[in-house]
């Protein structure tokens, strides 16, 4: 290990080294003047929305209206660096499967379609209408268009989701795994069934007036930073944010607002959490059900003594169900499960309840760190009914804050990008458009890989994304694609699924978020909703990276084209030489998108309603309920742990970098965390490596402990002592993807388990342990 390789970061979050960092990007894609002008028109009004994180805008006419990473993710797409046929031709699949993720991200922007040649193992170029022609000819040639899978990507545009499902639909299925199953699908199960929606019910101005912020299981400082803005505002006026999240995380700890002249020049910053609650993995659901148990208990001791109940009564009474058993549930929950689950002791968890108490307005806000769990839709129960005991929905400064990802990845499900849809929503379609879509229910991502391993699935469409590693079981994913008699990958650069392909795969390039878009109507602007459901227009700025690239929406309809041919009752060619006529269409099918081309054009775009935010409970209880959720005592950590009692088992989180935004790789540093240039990192406990016998900077092997048989394992991790509880660790995904089995996902949802993986430990090249190939860690390329 280099001395270099881990060293302490005693700085705030954002400050000096976030305008560095973005210095530094934007030069290594030599395009540090093109690419600052570029940012300074990312969410305005008559610019582009950043294609990063799905975190709402503040102020539309501000010229500094993007973060760090939403510069990288500029930077990243406005490259100067080009992945040409030339790349293809110089190297095979095979050859290009022994660099990085982060070389691959590297190479730069496609600029043409590529198809595979079989006998060369070299992908080459292809015409737009021959590789349409080929995906027609595997799709019609399908016994049932069940035998297809189509995958969509959270960046997205509204427009290129909307006629993408409705092209699909027409085609005859309704399998669409998106990436909303593998992240907040959790939050939108439990919150759908509790509260009528499944979406957040906040809005910005409500942090304006939240006197109390809860954060769980997210680190805003790389993953969503514009909201640590947020945060720093509500913490000057007095606000309470309490953060509980196993690792201590810079952004929830200090931040110092570039925008802030005088805090730049005096290198000051704003403390972010007034209490830190630094809980083991997994144990929110114990916590929040302690946090509680001491409101009630409180609730009790206040009204038993004549005094005012600590409860909204009112609220419970008026627009909720099942309070008395809830309530009842919780206090015969004992104290010692609560304590042992939640790692947290009462008297802290106690606090933490007090903390909730006195607070009149209370945000909930929650992440990743909260979706991938087996018990992951009971977690998001569990707050929600935190926030019913007080009334904290439906009102300002109040309310819960599932915190999304990628930047459409909420639009796209609005589209109705979903393997389940609603039979309202299915009537609308035969009625706006003519035909009969189909009413069964389709594959989400876990079917997806299933039904490919399986041979149910034989084509395999991806409107973006990186299937092939951002999905668990990496080694299984890869087994199913490669079953396929076509994959097809639409993106703006080269990415590790591209070279996980079927006997026939095709690599669409199309347009970026930066990109000007013209078609037949002139420059068009595409739209996309924020975590927040705010709609806004979004049109890019720059000349495209290829005169051959086509958008995303121009793609869908062409290849609709290519394959519905007469049969359809659609003129998709029609629809793509002026936007507006696709807004149009969106408008006839969701009564929210009314007058949708006239509203999206008023600067900063509409909010869609939220009924819960309305206090308007649409679900079959008509009222929003009260779930009992036991605190889960029998779950694959506790089991992995009872039948290797000879091994110490620990709970493993996946989790991202600093220079990544999901699977996407913009460097090998994790600056917050004191990483530089390693991503084979895992953070453990000081003691807990003494426990196992070795030093930090040793290197490990790491292997789950899984019920199905399969045995799992991700080599040659470097041991990094840091501030985690004991017990639990923390490493890159994707690199550690491959740990996480298919067979295990949160009941209800079906969301992966990547945030609790029981994992053994031990060193590099133990025996049994495999020697890792070239292409598992190859080393780092760079331009």
């Amino acid at each position: 290990m280099s001395n270099d390789t881990i060293r302490r970061y005693d700085g705030p979050a954002g400050g000096w080294g976030a305008l560095r960092s973005v210095a530094r990007h934007l030069s290594e894609q030599k395009i540090a003047v093109s690419g600052a002008k570029t940012l300074l028109r990312a969410n305005q009004p008559d610019g582009f929305d950043c294609p990063g994180c799905a975190w709402p805008d503040r102020d539309h006419t501000s010229t500094f209206e993007f973060c760090e990473n939403g510069a990288k993710a500029v930077a990243a797409e406005a490259t100067k660096f080009r992945a040409g046929p030339e790349l293809f031709a110089r190297y095979s699949v095979a050859q290009l499967s022994e660099y990085s993720d982060h070389w691959l991200e590297q190479q730069g922007r496609l600029t043409t379609p590529m198809r595979l040649d079989a006998a060369s193992g070299h992908y080459v170029p292809v015409q737009w209408d021959e590789a349409f022609a080929l995906i027609a000819r595997h799709l019609n040639a399908l016994p049932s268009p069940d035998e297809a899978i189509f995958y969509t990507s959270g960046r997205t545009s509204n427009e290129a989701a909307f006629l993408y499902q409705l092209f699909v639909r027409e085609y005859g299925t309704n399998n669409f795994p998106d990436c909303s199953n593998m992240c907040h699908e959790s939050s939108g199960t439990a919150m759908k069934k509790q509260i009528g929606v499944g979406k957040g019910t906040v809005s910005l101005h409500d942090f304006e007036h939240a006197d109390g912020i809860l954060i769980f299981g997210q680190n805003p400082g790389t993953n969503h930073p514009r909201m640590l803005g947020e945060l720093r505002e509500a913490a000057k006026r007095g606000a309470k944010i309490a953060s509980f999240n196993p690792l201590r995380e810079r952004g929830l700890e200090r931040f110092a607002d570039p925008q802030d002249k005088l805090q730049m020049a005096t290198n000051g910053s704003t403390a972010i959490s007034s209490d830190y609650f630094q809980l083991k993995i997994g144990g929110d659901l114990a916590a929040v059900k302690g946090m509680i148990k001491h409101v009630l208990e409180r609730d009790i001791e206040a009204t038993g003594d004549g005094g005012a109940s600590l409860l909204d009564q009112e609220f419970i009474a008026r627009h909720t169900t099942g309070f008395d058993a809830f309530a009842a549930d919780v206090l015969a929950e004992p104290w010692e499960v609560i304590v042992e689950e939640s790692g947290l002791d009462e008297p802290t968890i106690r606090r933490a309840g007090e903390l909730y108490l006195s607070c009149e307005r209370v945000i909930a806000c929650w992440g990743m760190g909260i979706t991938q769990h087996k018990h992951s839709v009971a977690t998001i129960n569990m707050l929600v009914n935190l926030l019913l005991l007080r009334g904290n929905l439906g009102r300002e400064g109040a309310g819960a804050c599932p915190v999304r990802g990628h930047s459409n990845v909420q639009g796209d499900r609005t589209m109705m990008i979903y393997e389940k849809p609603p039979a309202a929503f299915l009537d609308r379609i035969q009625q706006v458009f003519g035909f009969e879509p189909p009413r069964e229910e389709g594959f989400d991502t876990v079917g997806a890989i299933e039904a490919m391993i399986d041979g149910r699935a034989k084509v395999f469409f991806g409107m973006g994304g990186n299937f092939a590693i951002a999905t668990p079981d990496t080694e299984a994913t890869a087994r199913g694609l490669r079953r396929c008699d076509l994959t097809v990958h639409v993106a703006t650069k080269l990415n590790r699924s591209h070279l996980v392909h079927g006997r026939d795969a095709l690599i669409l390039p199309c347009l970026g978020r930066t990109e000007i878009d013209l078609q037949a109507g002139g420059p068009q602007g595409v739209t996309v909703e924020d975590s927040m459901s705010m709609v806004h227009l979004s049109s890019g700025i720059n000349p495209p990276a290829s005169d051959a690239l086509l958008s995303e929406p121009a793609i869908v309809a062409r290849l609709a084209h290519a394959t519905l041919g007469a049969r359809s009752k659609i003129d998709w060619l029609g629809l793509i030489e002026d936007y507006d006529r696709i807004r149009d269409a969106i408008a006839m099918t969701f009564d929210d998108f009314h007058e949708f081309n006239a509203r999206v054009r008023v600067p900063g775009g509409f909010r869609l309603p939220n009924t819960a935010a309305q206090r308007t409970w649409v679900n079959p209880a008509g009222k929003a309920v009260f779930v009992p959720c036991p605190v889960p005592t029998d779950n694959p950590i506790h089991r992995a742990r009872r039948t290797h009692g000879g091994q110490i088992v620990f709970t493993l989180a996946t989790t991202r970098s600093h220079d990544q935004y999901n699977t996407t790789i913009y460097g090998l540093d994790d600056r917050y965390r004191g990483v530089f240039g390693e991503r084979r990192v895992l953070f453990a406990n000081a003691d807990d490596i003494a426990a196992l016998g070795m030093q930090a900077g040793d290197w490990v092997d790491l292997e789950s402990i899984c019920e199905d048989g399969v045995r799992r394992q991700a080599p040659r991790f470097l041991l990094v002592a840091y501030n985690i509880p004991r017990g639990c660790l923390a490493a890159y995904y994707p690199e550690t993807n491959p740990l996480v089995p298919l067979s295990s996902f949160a009941d209800e949802s079906r969301t992966p388990t990547s945030k609790s993986v029981p994992v053994i430990v031990t060193p590099h090249l133990a025996a049994g342990a495999q020697m890792p190939r070239q292409r598992d860690i190859p080393a780092a390329i760079v331009r």
